[in-house]
């Protein structure tokens, strides 16, 4: 694969913050592709760069800085956050492993609440050219998130063929599970910082969610470690989203009063996890190898919305969901 030409960019200063976690990862970013020849030598010097910024960001005691400084926008304001590669990830015979719909159906939809484990998700080829693309690909540009934790969604550049004809796989294997109304919402993935200490506990405005991991199973470094919760108490139906998504507190005070429990899910590369969304989940600690290609990688895709969701009544679901964060995905696709 050939070098990427140094493209024509906008001279317009970011909108993103800067966030030591963006710098560091970018940073061995640059060294990744630079190794393998991806990017233009006009790149070689910008790992260095980045890491020189994130000790700053070190040395203010801050971990994240919306203003950027006049050095700042002359060094990367122009590639910060940008877009410079994405390594093409093509279709592949068949992207599924050798699992049976038809069980995994069965077993879904026998457990109350709707959860099932599919271990050997991805086909070979398809698990190598989704790592490969997840590895390579600037598209980790959702720097919103705590603990240093970077998202890539569809409607920012999370797009390949591979990933499209994943979803349509997905929904002609298991349509007892992904019915025919619910088309694919959001489809989004997340990188993990070597060590954290677990995500928020909450739930997803969708019927269905797929989530699976990527990374090695060496990586990481703790196997009671780095899997997730799944709680066997879903989101009220009358909660708009920014309450069972966004406030963490309350929802641990619904789960106490609720006398919830939690599933723990244990970490495995290529293990698929598909429940109900409106479960509570979130993701355990993880304590993986501190190195670029260790990084922890999960892949969610998300089918249907709350209120198709046949388990609860249709007739307590608010009529709208204003706050809902795949909305940008709907206004993509109507354009």
């Amino acid at each position: 694969m050939s070098a990427l030409p140094a493209p024509a960019l906008p001279s317009a200063a970011p909108t993103a913050p800067l966030t030591v976690a963006k710098l560091r990862h970018d940073a061995d970013q640059f060294d990744y592709l630079n190794m393998r020849g991806l990017l233009d030598p006009a790149y070689s010097d910008m790992a260095a760069c980045y890491r020189q910024l994130a000790a700053q960001l070190v040395a203010e005691g801050v971990s994240k800085r919306p203003q950027w400084n006049s050095a700042e926008l002359q060094a990367i304001g122009s590639i910060y956050n940008r877009m410079l590669y994405r390594r093409p990830a093509a279709v592949v015979p068949e992207p599924l492993g050798q699992w049976v719909g038809s069980q995994v159906e069965q077993a879904y939809l026998a457990q109350q609440p709707n959860v099932v484990i599919i271990d050997d998700f991805l086909s070979a080829p398809a698990l190598a050219s989704l790592r490969s693309y997840c590895l390579e690909s600037m598209v980790w540009n959702s720097l919103r998130y705590s603990h240093g934790r970077l998202g890539a969604l569809y409607h920012r550049g999370l797009r390949c063929p591979l990933l499209d004809q994943l979803a349509t796989a997905l929904r002609a294997t298991l349509p007892a599970i992904i019915r025919p109304r619910y088309r694919l919402n959001q489809l989004w993935a997340y990188k993990y910082p070597a060590d954290m200490p677990g995500d928020d506990v909450h739930a997803d405005f969708a019927a269905v969610n797929v989530n699976f991991w990527i990374t090695p199973d060496q990586a990481n470094l703790d196997p009671a470690s780095g899997g997730m919760y799944i709680y066997d108490v879903a989101a009220p139906a009358d909660w708009q989203f920014e309450e069972y998504n966004r406030h963490p507190e309350r929802i641990r005070r619904y789960l106490s009063a609720s006398g919830a429990q939690a599933r723990y899910i244990p970490y495995r590369q290529n293990r698929a996890i598909i429940f109900d969304s409106d479960l509570f989940h979130g993701t355990a600690r993880c304590h993986f190898r501190d190195d670029y290609e260790s990084r922890r990688i999960n892949v969610t895709l998300l089918y249907g919305q709350r209120h198709q969701d046949d388990s609860q009544p249709a007739q307590s679901w608010p009529q709208h969901e204003s706050g809902w964060r795949s909305a940008a995905l709907r206004r993509q696709r109507r354009g």
